[in-house]
């Protein structure tokens, strides 16, 4: 019988002790991954790997180099969206297309969180496309130069077009489309709408598998209103070194909810985004793409972006696919 029961009991302890190794690690967001999938920058850097462990790339890769270090991009084939077949990409209506009583909720039964500083005064802008109203505000502070400077920008993410499931491209070049997180209308109430780069600059969609920089303009105007141009760069360089940031700046660029303490008034907030056709991160992170192609990967494929993940200290850049879906703030202009 003793024999028996420290079998039995060495039994125990082998099933508790597999259990506990199995626990799940949440997935990592690309822009906290090793270099292997993606490389962080900071102000001064650029080089980047548009990868992700949630993008499914393709075996086949091409690599390219330039004078500081060795990256590398998916080719063409792995930045196809998945297979229109109505197994992968057209689901049927009843898993899809949920009704409107699921979806889309009425003002009254939903209350959109405000995410802008009671600290700054706010105007007011009305979208005559869809009567929406967004908050705004004139930032000032240091432009790259290291001169005085101003940005007067959207204090909310750009929440306009159709929405469409975020398995497929935003291809339909007659109208805005926009992805909604997790195919849920009210997450585009709440967060704003998610771009691809062509979308976001109101570009013939094969822009996004081709270069397209001979039409990018001065002042771009993108989806943003009349009035108003999609945000750049050097925008954002004077958003982070507002007159009100301190040390880390970019914690006076964030919401509260999103890990800051947002003395800019800024109020960026956690939006997630559509990687690879695969909605990630809502709450933890936030892409934008610039109105620029990749500075340092393929311009085919690639654009510049800003990044920031609740936990980041550093004005982040780096380039990924033009078909990821980021969100979109703009700016007056003046």
């Amino acid at each position: 019988m003793k024999y028996f029961a420290a079998l039995l009991l060495s039994a125990v302890l082998f099933v508790a002790c597999g259990d506990d190794s199995s626990s799940s690690a949440p997935v990592p967001d690309p822009s906290e991954e090793s270099s292997s999938s993606v490389e962080k920058t900071n102000e001064s850097s650029s080089s980047a790997k548009p990868t992700s462990s949630e993008d499914k790339q393709s075996s086949s890769s091409v690599k390219k180099e330039d004078s500081s270090s060795s990256v590398v991009i998916a080719s063409s084939s792995s930045v196809t969206p998945k297979s229109s077949s109505s197994e992968e990409v057209k689901q049927s209506s009843s898993s899809v297309v949920a009704s409107s009583s699921s979806v889309v909720k009425s003002s009254s039964s939903f209350v959109r969180k405000d995410y802008t500083s009671a600290d700054h005064s706010y105007s007011k802008l009305e979208d005559s496309r869809d009567h929406r109203i967004y908050k705004y505000l004139t930032i000032r502070g240091e432009n790259k130069n290291g001169e005085r400077d101003s940005v007067t920008v959207m204090a909310e993410n750009l929440n306009v077009g159709v929405m469409v499931q975020g398995a497929d491209d935003q291809s339909d070049d007659t109208k805005i489309e926009k992805y909604c997180y997790n195919n849920d209308t009210l997450n585009c109430y709440q967060y704003g709408g998610l771009y691809q780069w062509a979308e976001a600059m109101q570009l013939p969609s094969e822009c996004n598998t081709k270069s397209c920089a001979d039409l990018i303009k001065p002042n771009h105007q993108g989806i943003c209103p009349n009035g108003w141009r999609l945000l750049t760069y050097d925008d954002y360089y004077i958003v982070v070194h507002a007159d009100e940031n301190v040390d880390p700046l970019v914690e006076g660029v964030r919401a509260r909810a999103f890990g800051g303490h947002n003395y800019s008034g800024y109020s960026l907030i956690g939006a997630g985004y559509n990687w690879g056709y695969k909605f990630s991160r809502k709450d933890e992170s936030t892409y934008w793409h610039y109105p620029e192609e990749g500075r340092s990967n393929d311009v085919n494929i690639a654009s510049f972006v800003g990044y920031q993940t609740k936990s980041s200290t550093s004005n982040s850049t780096q380039d990924t696919y033009k078909t990821n879906g980021f969100s979109v703030r703009c700016v007056m202009v003046e």
